[in-house]
């Protein structure tokens, strides 16, 4: 039996470490990206770069793209040429994005699943990212294969909108925490303890979320003062907490943390620092 061919839109970030884990795992790959001089990481690892047509051909693609828009004019470009195929939608959307993709795509006669991820680059490299996946349970039995050279664990959530859904509740809490980082810092202020020792030992508490005691290291060097760029940045994660709070004002839900998270994150934005982790913002807020 021939090798699933993977075709992935969009080599942003995330598009190309999924391009360079599949190559690495001996997965025939072809990229495209609106912008084609974009897609030299993914080719040096392997990956082939094609025209949208030629994409569309792939027995499974994989979209990895800015927001639903640009999914809606993807498809929309690689049309009925997706039929028999499987579309996986893999970035942050609100549930009835989610939907209409699916809606979108079946009527191309291709199958969907909207699977996004938990987790970056880093353990997108290592095949260590959380699938949260809704859609037809056989079509992810097709897609599983591809999914779990990916993640280290891949849920059936039901629906394309419940999958949507569940990504946006994982990401919620990793938004507020930069925030109450920052605020557990103030009270720091005139003690005397070292950034390097007062991470080490929030990292090691029953309070240190896996971001700290993963990106410590980084969290220090931004207290210390020097900015370091974010592979789930502050933009995406102003991004990501503007979606949760617009889903929960459709449904009439009030989420007072994450309305008042959402303004430190405005302001942050307008300081220029959208590209850094989210460590900038937990400093800006610790200093005042």
């Amino acid at each position: 039996m021939s090798e699933t061919v993977v075709g992935i839109a969009g080599t942003g970030r995330m598009g190309t470490a999924f391009a360079r884990r599949l190559c690495e795992t001996g997965t025939p790959v072809r990229v495209w990206n609106r912008s084609p001089d974009r897609t030299g990481a993914a080719v040096d690892a392997g990956a082939e770069a094609v025209a949208l047509a030629a994409l569309a051909e792939a027995d499974l693609v994989l979209l990895s793209l800015t927001d639903a828009a640009a999914s809606e004019a993807v498809l929309a470009g690689m049309g009925a040429a997706l039929a028999g195929r499987i579309v996986v939608e893999m970035s942050t959307l609100l549930p009835d994005q989610a939907e209409a993709l699916e809606a979108q795509a079946t009527a191309l006669g291709a199958q969907f699943l909207h699977c996004p991820v938990g987790g970056t680059v880093a353990p997108a490299l290592k095949g260590q990212l959380l699938g949260f996946a809704g859609g037809a349970a056989e079509t992810l039995e097709r897609a599983r294969p591809v999914l779990e050279r990916l993640c280290r664990r891949v849920e059936h959530l039901g629906s394309a909108g419940a999958a949507a859904r569940m990504k946006l509740a994982v990401n919620l809490p990793l938004a507020l925490y930069w925030q109450t980082l920052g605020e557990s810092l103030i009270l720091l202020r005139g003690a005397g303890i070292p950034a390097e020792q007062a991470i080490g030992l929030m990292a090691e508490s029953s309070g240190g979320p896996a971001v700290l005691k993963n990106r410590a290291q980084v969290v220090v060097e931004t207290l210390e003062g020097a900015d370091q760029r974010g592979t789930f940045d502050i933009a995406g994660l102003a991004k990501d907490l503007h979606l949760a709070l617009a889903l929960a004002e459709r449904e009439g839900a009030a989420l007072p943390l994450s309305a008042a998270a959402e303004e430190r994150y405005r302001a942050a934005l307008e300081a220029g620092l959208g590209r850094f982790d989210g460590a900038s913002l937990a400093r800006r807020t610790a200093e005042g």
